[in-house]
């Protein structure tokens, strides 16, 4: 697990995810796709006997049962949830976009407004770890940016129940509807509308690698969040950090599934013996400890030279999540230039993102971090672009438009300007 100094010729093979190959995933998603396109209700129904051992009947949750969701969450829960929402809302408030309207030259005006997507769909996974932050995570932002229409897909377990906190997080969020189904399913459903499901502009949501592919494979029909697939984190950290520390944020993300990576850089031997250390005590520790090695056995600790080193290493990387437990953490933090979030400081961990912080905690994985963002209020938004010219700002700006049609070939442009500036009979 510990790699020692190694040179960049054999960085390529350290950021590697664990990923294995998923041709025959691709093909079972491709026929989910394809059966819930033509059967709708039907298929979904077939879907959730054979994946998830359960019997839909209303596909749709009720009114009665997303209401009576509130009796069985605690009150602790509930507490949580208002504090994490209130921290979501005003962090996402303050990324609202603002109207352009100016001329670019007399005569020359140019607009751009943001107008919310009309119809949004959320995915939430329910099995192992029923994730109700995640509700408040993707719906918070689409009911600020003003989305018409928020639909959301999680899975009821065997007994016919989804999780009551997942229900509830979706009552004091306002999801419009809420539908039972889980997997490429729920996703196809989503993007092509069944006589249960409302079709949507845009899926949100993480998932397994069923869902994830299709989200991919739909991306064709329907506008996605981001690519995305097993979560992870890397630690910056030097010998200042609390290896205590350090093996508690590794775990947190390795916790989350045996896809999972959990990366530290760090300047000496000595420090990554002693995270490895505390992983092994920790680790014993976890009800999901088994889960938890899975995931650690493709994960590693690397030791650098330098804090330069370390930083060049984390931006190949492009992690998800960045953690930075070092002196004067801002120095280092002020040199990423590809990460999903970054949590600086030693009092930063991970699990505050993932929460209550405020920011979002839906990200590019997989490098994906190099040229995606998490997600955004600005998600949730199409930007459409306004032109208006005055007969004085044609005249003006038509040299450089005809010019610049005449050099590309395209007469028909050209003509468009000069019909209207010629003098009329």
């Amino acid at each position: 697990m510990i790699h020692l100094y190694p040179a960049k010729a054999e960085w390529p093979a350290l950021t590697e995810r664990n990923i294995p190959d998923d041709a025959a995933i691709n093909r079972s998603v491709s026929d989910i796709i394809d059966t819930v396109r033509r059967n709708g209700d039907a298929a979904l129904r077939h879907y959730a006997e054979a994946f998830d051992h359960t019997h839909i009947d209303q596909i749709e949750v009720g009114a009665d049962e997303r209401q009576d969701a509130a009796r069985h969450v605690s009150d602790e829960v509930k507490a949580a949830i208002e504090v994490a929402r209130h921290n979501i809302i005003r962090f996402h408030r303050e990324q609202r976009p603002h109207t352009v309207d100016m001329e670019t030259q007399p005569g020359v005006r140019c607009c751009q407004h943001a107008l919310p997507i009309q119809r949004v769909g959320l995915y939430i996974p329910g099995g192992r770890a029923p994730l109700f932050s995640t509700v408040l995570m993707l719906a918070l932002p689409a009911k600020i940016a003003g989305c018409p229409e928020v639909v959301m897909c999680t899975p009821q377990g065997p007994d016919g129940r989804i999780a009551p906190e997942i229900l509830y997080a979706a009552e004091v969020c306002e999801v419009d509807h809420i539908y039972r189904i889980g997997g490429a399913q729920a996703v196809a459903a989503m993007a092509y509308g069944t006589e249960s499901v409302s079709r949507v502009d845009k899926i949100f949501g993480p998932g397994n690698r069923y869902v994830t592919h299709a989200k991919q494979q739909l991306s064709r029909r329907v506008a996605i969040d981001m690519p995305a697939g097993p979560s992870e984190v890397l630690v910056v950290a030097d010998d200042t950090a609390s290896p205590a520390f350090v093996a508690a944020d590794m775990l947190s993300q390795a916790e989350h599934g045996p896809d999972s990576q959990a990366m530290l850089v760090c300047l000496s031997e000595d420090f990554a013996q002693r995270v490895e250390q505390e992983i092994n005590r920790q680790t014993a520790l976890l009800h999901r400890a088994d889960l938890v090695r899975q995931s650690l056995s493709h994960s590693r600790i690397i030791v650098l030279a330098s804090r330069q080193e370390m930083m060049d290493f984390s931006n190949a990387y492009a992690p998800e999540h960045l953690i930075i437990q070092t002196t004067q953490p801002w120095e280092l933090a002020t040199q990423v230039t590809a990460a999903g979030s970054v949590f600086v400081g030693y009092y930063s961990p991970e699990s505050a993102g993932d929460y209550a912080s405020g920011t979002n905690h839906t990200l590019p994985t997989g490098a994906w971090a190099r040229s995606y963002s998490g997600v955004n209020l600005d998600s949730y938004y199409r930007k459409i672009t306004y032109q208006e010219l005055t007969p004085e700002g044609l005249r003006s700006l038509a040299p450089t438009i005809v010019a610049m049609a005449e050099a590309e070939g395209l007469q028909a442009h050209a003509n468009a300007v000069k019909l209207r500036i010629q003098p009329q009979d």
